[in-house]
This record gives structure tokens, sequence and C-alpha cells, in this order.
């Protein structure tokens, strides 16, 4: 238990010393809600287009997409501090120290987890400054989605990481991964609108269900039942957080 705290500790320590990860953390997705968000919004002011999407302008269906971007992408590139930690020699004493490796990556994968949830709240309570539609009282449920997300692609980010040794090459990587993901969940457009073979893909995507829970509960618009959103995310997030913890129990110093 003690090693899962030191890393929980650790991270978040890491994300408090670097205040410019917060800055670069929450430009970003303003720079989508504006230019994207706010450009889109004016081709979707025509009578009929709130149908589309639930009966939300845009920029209200869009914001809770954007917190769940933060969260993804964040999470995601996470991972970077393992190869960090590699170059520096952290990871050799992580792995040859007397703490369980389970506790150490589900340590991390947490203190990560909360680093970016805690970036994703910034930008969530700047968008209830943009977006009209969004409701306060379903932040904390939001948050829960968001959090299951977070320990999802942390986990998956950071057994990626333990197994490469080049940051351009794990960016690279995440990279091609992320892209499809954010555009197949829901972000930016409804499922429903959807090719066929893409909503396929959309409903094997994990993000498709925090974003659509995290818009049920931020605008009381969704597209799948939000107790299958949990579920499946919750289920989800486990197999990613076991599978990251496997990877890492077999790695090796050498690695």
């Amino acid at each position: 238990m003690n090693g899962l705290i030191t890393m929980v500790y650790r991270q978040v320590k890491r994300f408090v010393n670097a205040r410019s990860r917060l800055v670069m953390s929450i430009v970003q997705p303003i720079i989508w809600f504006v230019f994207f968000g706010m450009g889109w919004s004016r081709a979707f002011s025509f009578p009929g287009a709130r149908q589309m999407f639930g009966g939300l302008d845009y920029l209200s269906y869009l914001a809770s997409g954007m917190v769940a971007m933060t969260i993804l992408t964040g999470s995601f590139m996470s991972g970077i501090s393992v190869i960090w930690d590699k170059q520096f020699g952290f990871l050799k004493e992580t792995l040859v120290a007397p703490a369980s490796r389970k506790e150490v990556i589900i340590g991390r994968a947490l203190g990560d987890s909360l680093v970016v949830v805690f970036q994703s709240l910034v930008i969530l309570t700047l968008m209830f400054f943009l977006a009209p539609g969004l409701n306060p009282y379903g932040v904390v449920p939001a948050v829960l989605y968001g959090l299951m997300l977070a320990l999802g692609f942390a986990s998956i980010g950071i057994a990626l990481s333990t197994k490469l040794s080049s940051m351009e090459g794990f960016q690279m990587i995440v990279n091609l991964i992320t892209m499809p993901l954010l555009f197949l969940s829901g972000i930016f457009y409804p499922i429903n609108t959807m090719p066929d073979w893409m909503k396929v893909l959309a409903y094997l995507d994990p993000a498709t269900y925090a974003v659509d829970g995290m818009r049920y509960w931020l605008t009381g618009v969704s597209s799948i039942d939000p107790a299958l959103d949990i579920g499946l995310l919750t289920v989800l997030t486990v197999i990613f957080l076991v599978f990251a913890a496997k990877v890492f129990e077999e790695a090796t110093i050498e690695d």
C-alpha cells in the first residue's frame, strides 16, 4: 500500500512542480473550442440544427466533449514520464524496489489520472462561461466518468511506454491512436450521423462511453443508456489496468 501512495504522491507532486503542464493542457482544448467550435456553431445556426444535437446548441454539445478530449489526450500522454524515468534511472530503482509492482503501476496510473481530472475541471469551469447549456449539478457524476476514462488510458499509456525507449516514437504512436479515437467518440458530431461502418468503430471506442456519459450529466443529452456507459467504461478500465500491471510486472531492468 505504501508503494501505491508514494507513486500517487510523486506523480501529483511532479505536476505541481511543472506549472507549464497546466497551461499547455488548457490552451489546446480552448483553441479547439474557440476556432473549431465557434466556427462551426455559426454553420449550425440554421433552423432545425439543434435537433441534430439533441436540442443543444453546438457549443454546449461540444463543451463536454472538450473536457473528455483533455482527459483522453492527457492521460494517454502521461506514459511519456515512464520513458523519462528510464532515461534518468528512476524506473530501474522502481523495478528492483521491494514494493509490489502492482501497487506501483496502480499508484502511477491513479496519480496521473488525478492530475488529468484536475486539468479537466479547469477546462470545465471555463466551459461554463463559454457554453450556455451546461448543468452544474452534473459535474460530480461527470467527473466519475472522466476518472474512469483517465485510469483506462493512463494504464494503456504506461503499458506502451514500458516497452518503448524513444519519446518521439511514443508520441507518434499515441498521436496515431488518439486521433481516430477522438473523431469516433462523438466529441465533435453525433454517432447517429456517422456512416454505418464508422458507427461500428465508434461503439468499439472506449472513449465513446465516457463522452456520452459526461454529456448526459452535463447537458441531459445522450445516445446510449448512461448506466451502460458507466458499466462498460468500468469493465474496460479494469481490463486496461490489469493489462498494464501484467506488462509492468514482466518488465526487466534492461527494458
